[in-house]
């Protein structure tokens, strides 16, 4: 038995299935370059289909304020109820709860929901303008209404949809509609918020900003006036029908302080938000950004125009024989 020496290893060639799974970038290159009529074609029609929609979207313009969380002014209240929150429960006596969270982050729901903002849409008369602007004109700064939509001279709505939906918009309608100009940010580290809404036209856009910092401020305001009114009454009543002096003091002194708070409610305008920037007729258009739709738009014509040519050469395009 003779011993059998390894022999070295010798490379084999590749093999024609690995030839056929190699990328000849030649190959690709030129049938690239047999296509590039119908690329240029493709890129050409999308360049020209992304400018005549750049073209056609209308300017918005977005006006934007700057606003401070107001101090609160129920601390005095705050501090009272913990003092005697025992004394009133071994009385019997239930005192009326305190403020349970940030009166700014109620102010920043209550512009989100669909009572305030179906009431300032009513109050401020602005359905027209939310729902059937056709477009602004810059030189005389006015707004031009879908006639389809909506009779200017009549008042009238001419929309054509379909049930349950009726020819003018409902409370829900404006609502989404509102929502989707509307843009409340608050910076976590700051505190600030900023209130921006977007509109065909600036000036409409400015208003509306303005007015939705002074109706959110009253709202609050007068939901504290009421409750503090009530919690007045309902204090007094107490100190009729206690004999104690210590509760007596304890409803006076939470008399005090809900009779502190209306005062402050009355003499403070800003009662939730202290405008630090208020919003002014914005010059330039927010959006769209013409020139980058249009060279998306080609550049999206001209990736089809590459996937439509190799598409053809290697999947439809019948083999030639030898």
């Amino acid at each position: 038995m003779t011993d059998q020496q390894p022999q070295p290893y010798q490379a084999q060639p590749p093999s024609d299935m690995w030839r056929d799974d190699e990328i000849d970038l030649k190959e690709l290159f030129m049938v690239l370059w047999r296509g590039k009529w119908l690329i240029g074609a493709v890129t050409g029609l999308a360049a020209v289909i992304s400018v005549i929609v750049a073209l056609s979207l209308p300017n918005m313009y977005t006006a934007s304020a700057l606003l401070a969380p107001a101090e609160s002014s129920s601390g005095g209240l705050s501090g009272v109820l913990s003092q005697y929150s025992g004394l009133a429960s071994l009385a019997g006596v239930s005192l009326p709860v305190g403020e349970g969270g940030s009166r700014a982050q109620l102010g920043i729901e209550l512009m989100k929901s669909r009572a305030f903002i179906g009431d300032f849409v009513a109050r401020h008369d602005i359905l027209p303008e939310l729902m059937a602007v056709d477009s602004w004109d810059i030189k005389t700064g006015t707004v031009t209404f879908d006639p389809d939509d909506y009779n200017v001279d009549s008042g009238e709505w001419l929309r054509d949809v379909a049930a349950p939906f009726k020819a003018k918009p409902s409370l829900l309608e404006a609502h989404e509609e509102f929502l989707s100009r509307l843009t409340v940010s608050e910076d976590n580290a700051t505190g600030y918020v900023t209130v921006s809404i977007e509109h065909k036209s600036p000036i409409i856009a400015t208003q509306w900003v303005n007015w939705l910092i002074e109706d959110i401020n009253d709202t609050v305001k007068a939901q504290d006036v009421d409750e503090a009114t009530k919690s007045i009454e309902y204090l007094k009543q107490q100190v009729e029908n206690t004999s104690l002096a210590d509760l007596q003091a304890m409803f006076f002194e939470l008399i005090q302080s809900q009779t502190e708070t209306v005062m402050l409610a009355e003499v403070r305008p800003e009662y939730v938000f202290k405008t630090i920037d208020p919003a002014v007729v914005p010059e330039e258009k927010s959006k769209p950004s013409r020139a980058l739709i249009c060279v998306l738009g080609t550049l999206l014509g001209g990736m089809l125009g590459v996937i439509g040519v190799l598409t053809w050469h290697y999947l439809f395009k019948p083999e030639e024989t030898a």
